[in-house]
This record gives structure tokens, C-alpha cells and sequence, in this order.
């Protein structure tokens, strides 16, 4: 087994022989999940304020943003194919070795797009690079599967499950209030020209530093001994894509439809609304960042008490409440989206309580519904495809039939995110049972 540098240094810096405790996993969970989001963020905020103009100025703005949704949506559809290749070298190099490879694939990716020019400079190459690096990312975030959200959930206590579940959520509230604060700086402060000269490059640079500070940080907890064992105890170790398909694909298909009303929430109260309000208003983008920040916030909260309320009437029932809520607010957001200052609000505040409970408790329905040995990449090809059916087309969907069909189009979509959430929780109640 091949041992980089990096996790050499790592070993040097815990080998203490301590008891592994859940909260030690919980500190490199969150610091992975938030560079992963601030990652994520920051090209999604970029789709709506810089790419239009930077890469597709040869068509209309309500174009150029769909055509960026598209390649937004490409990380999605590349994401299945990183948990297969960069498994293959966990299991022939080890944890260490495709972590490292995958984050560095991710920062770089995410730095080249810092560098890339626009279509004035260089035509539809720069269109062609866009998507490269965008796929880049989507491998990379395959790839970037550690483990630890598994181990976390397998090494909580099992009465406050809940609790720890809700963990790896803080990654996304907390990645989206830096990159909302960052871009709103640099929007508020610099003029139109310089921003979408070289500004907008310096919100790529910051995630590259981000993912080498997380790297470190995660590397210090997989590849020590302690963890090591712990990960051989709970048989969370790579198993083979096909064989984990073909033994668990009802598992891997109800983990990844059972969340969608949480995954289209997360999209229409994250991107969409930055998209409809930069388009459609006269706002700023700077006020609608900082509403963004404030309510990415309240979404913190909301994830916080998600623990506590799993841990009092299951996960099931708070997925299948929460999938109501959700329902019912697809019925009045585009009435509050369309009101206003204090309709945008409202929107983004309730909006975010609604996707903290709900997005709170996604990653502890994943977990334990498979077999030990399969957990591991079970876990990450489930995570993968939850994403891709909820979130991956999620910005451009509810852009296009908004602006085609109006507003209340997008109340529509999201119900029928939640309408799908409640069917795959009622079919599937005995392995619901499972996570109870």
C-alpha cells in the first residue's frame, strides 16, 4: 500500500493510542462537509453573477444562467463515476491515497477555474474548459468519500443517533454563509467592471486553500491506526461497485428517493431564488446574499434541533413530516418570492427552517440500511444518486418553468419532490423500520 507524505505527516501527529469518541469524528466531518459545500457554493453563486456575462454573453442573461445551470448540473452526473474509479484505488492504495488524489482533483479543478478566460478571450473553448473542470469537481466529490459520516452514525450512542446524524448536515448552512459573505463583499465593494474582471477568481482561490486545510485535517483521522481498526471493527471497508449494486440496489434506490423533498428544498431556497431575484428585481445581489447568509443560519439552527427531535420520534417520522411541510410550503413560496422585500424574506427564512429539519436527518437514513460490509460504498453510491435525482437539475428546472410557466410552476416542482419523498417512505416502511 502506497503512503503519501501528507499521510505520513498525519500519522506523526495522532498516534497517541486514545479511544476514538464521537465527537472526534464529528470535528473531521464537519470540516470536510463545509470546504465540500463552500466548494459548491461558490460555483453556484458564480452561475448566476459571473458566467452569463464571463462565458455565455452571446445570448440573453435568462439563457446565459440556464446554460450555466447546465454545466452546473454536470458535477451531478460525473459524481456516481468518481465513487467508482476513486474506490477502486481505495481499495488498491487505501483511504489515505484516494482521499488525497480526490481532494487535490478537487482543488485543482476548482483553482482552473479561477483561471479560466472568457468566451471574448478564447470563444466556446472557454464553454468546453468550463465543463471539463466542472466534471473534474463532480469526480472529485465521488471520490472525496471518507467514511466517516458512516462511522459516525455506527459509533454514536444509540439513543442520541438523531444527534449525531444531524452532524455532517452543518457542512452546507455553513459552506453557503462563507460563500454568500465572501461574494458579498466583493460585489458590495468593487465596481461591476472589476468584479467580473478578476473579482470574482478570488472566491476559487480561498476553496482551493480551504480543501488543503481540510484535506490535512481529515487525512489526520483516516489514516491513523486508532481509526484504521475502528473503520476493520465496523467492516467499513471499499467493496465492489457491481457486487454492492447488485446485492443492495433496492437499499441504494429507496436511500436516494426517500430524501428528495429535502434535496429540491435544498436547490430552491440555496440557487434558485439568487438566480430569479438577479434576473427578475432590481435588488442587489449583495442585499439578496446577505438575506442568503442570515438564513443559511437559521438553517444551523434548524439542523441542531433536528438531532434532538429525530432522537424523540425517529427519523422516519421527521423525514415524513418534514416531506408535508415541505408540500405545503410549495403551495405559498412562489406567493412569498413574488412579494417583495419581506415576501423574500419570509421565503428564505422559512424555507430555511424547513430544510434544516429536513436536510438535518438525510445522511442518518443512509447508513444503517445496509450490510456492514457494503456500507461503506453503498453509502456513497446512495449520497451520489440522492443528489444527482434531488439536486443536479434542481436550479435548472425550477429557472426554466418558472420563467416559462411563472412562478407558481416551481411551487409545483418541489410538491412533487415531496409527493415522492412520502411514497418512497410508505413502500418501503419495513426498511424505514430500519432506521428508526
Amino acid at each position: 500500500m502506497t503512503t503519501t507524505t501528507f499521510e505520513k505527516d498525519a500519522r506523526e501527529l495522532h498516534q497517541d493510542g486514545h479511544k476514538v469518541e464521537p465527537s472526534e469524528i464529528a470535528v473531521g466531518v464537519i470540516i470536510g462537509r463545509t470546504s465540500e459545500f463552500f466548494d459548491f457554493f461558490v460555483f453556484a453563486i458564480a452561475s448566476v453573477l459571473v458566467f452569463p456575462q464571463h462565458i455565455f454573453p452571446y445570448v440573453d442573461p435568462l439563457t446565459g444562467t440556464l446554460y450555466s445551470f447546465a454545466i452546473f448540473a454536470l458535477a451531478f452526473i460525473a459524481r456516481p463515476f468518481g465513487t467508482f474509479i476513486f474506490g477502486a484505488i481505495d481499495h488498491r492504495y487505501g483511504r489515505g491515497a484516494k482521499l488525497t488524489t480526490s481532494l487535490f482533483l478537487l482543488g485543482g479543478s476548482t483553482a482552473a477555474i479561477a483561471f479560466l478566460p472568457g468566451y471574448e478571450s478564447i470563444g466556446h473553448l472557454a464553454v468546453t474548459l468550463l465543463a471539463i473542470f466542472r466534471i473534474g469537481q463532480g469526480l472529485a466529490l465521488g471520490g472525496s468519500w471518507d467514511g466517516l459520516a458512516s462511522l459516525l452514525a455506527m459509533n454514536a450512542p444509540e439513543k442520541h443517533r438523531g444527534w449525531w446524524a444531524m452532524v455532517p448536515q452543518l457542512g452546507a448552512p455553513l459552506g453557503l454563509i462563507v460563500a454568500s459573505l465572501l461574494f458579498m463583499f466583493l460585489v458590495a465593494t468593487l465596481p461591476a467592471a472589476d468584479f467580473l474582471e478578476w473579482g470574482w477568481r478570488y472566491p476559487f482561490f480561498v476553496a482551493f486553500a480551504i480543501n488543503v486545510v481540510a484535506l490535512f485535517a481529515r487525512l489526520r483521522i483516516v489514516v491513523t491506526p486508532e481509526y484504521e481498526e475502528l473503520f476493520e471493527q465496523r467492516e467499513l471497508q471499499p467493496a465492489s461497485t457491481a457486487k454492492t449494486i447488485a446485492t443492495s440496489w433496492h437499499g441504494i434506490v429507496a436511500g436516494a428517493f426517500a430524501p428528495l423533498a429535502s434535496f429540491a428544498l435544498f436547490h430552491m431556497v440555496t440557487v434558485f431564488p439568487l438566480s430569479w431575484v438577479f434576473l427578475y428585481t432590481t435588488e442587489m445581489p449583495s442585499q439578496f446574499l446577505l438575506i442568503e447568509a442570515i438564513a443559511a443560519a437559521i438553517g444551523v439552527v434548524a439542523v441542531v434541533i433536528s438531532g434532538s427531535l429525530a432522537d424523540r420520534i425517529g427519523r422516519r417520522t421527521l423525514l415524513g413530516w418534514c416531506a408535508v411541510a415541505i408540500g405545503i410550503f410549495a403551495v405559498i413560496a412562489p406567493l412569498l418570492l413574488n412579494a417583495g422585500r419581506a415576501g423574500e424574506i419570509t421565503f428564505m427564512f422559512v424555507g430555511f427552517a424547513l430544510l434544516g429539519l429536513s436536510f438535518g436527518q438525510c445522511s442518518g437514513a443512509l447508513s444503517t440500511v445496509f450490510p456492514p460490509h457494503l456500507r461503506y460504498t453503498a453509502s456513497a453510491l446512495t449520497s451520489d444518486l440522492a443528489w444527482l435525482f434531488g439536486a443536479g437539475f434542481a436550479p435548472f428546472v425550477a429557472l426554466w418553468i418558472s420563467s416559462t410557466y411563472g412562478l407558481a410552476a416551481s411551487g409545483a416542482y418541489l410538491l412533487s419532490g415531496a409527493v415522492v419523498t412520502l411514497i418512497a417512505l410508505w413502500f418501503n416502511r419495513g426498511l424505514a423500520q430500519r432506521i428508526e
